[in-house]
């Protein structure tokens, strides 16, 4: 990953959003629900006010609408703050 967040940010690949069908009606990706988990892959080194705790691989809980999309190389990621996250699934 070429793609290094700055100080207190990571980059999260979000999960894939769940297909659900209603009597055979197909829901069109602009409806579905966007997802609120994924996994870290990138991390920023912390700020001296708030360490990073953080890591590679980790899968976290963002809130709903949290971070700024971005794409690279055909993938949508998102970066946002460390404290942005609100917990690590175990």
């Amino acid at each position: 990953m070429n793609i290094k967040p700055l100080a207190d940010r990571v980059l999260i690949e979000p999960a894939a959003a769940e297909t659900k069908t209603i009597g055979g009606i197909i829901i069109p990706d602009t409806a579905k629900e966007k997802p609120l988990q994924g996994t870290i892959m990138a991390v920023g080194n912390g700020t001296k006010d708030e360490e990073m705790i953080l890591k590679e691989g980790d899968k976290v809980l963002y809130g709903k609408y949290a971070g700024t999309e971005i794409e690279h190389e055909g993938k949508k990621y998102l970066i946002m703050r460390q404290s942005d996250v609100v917990a690590i699934l175990s």
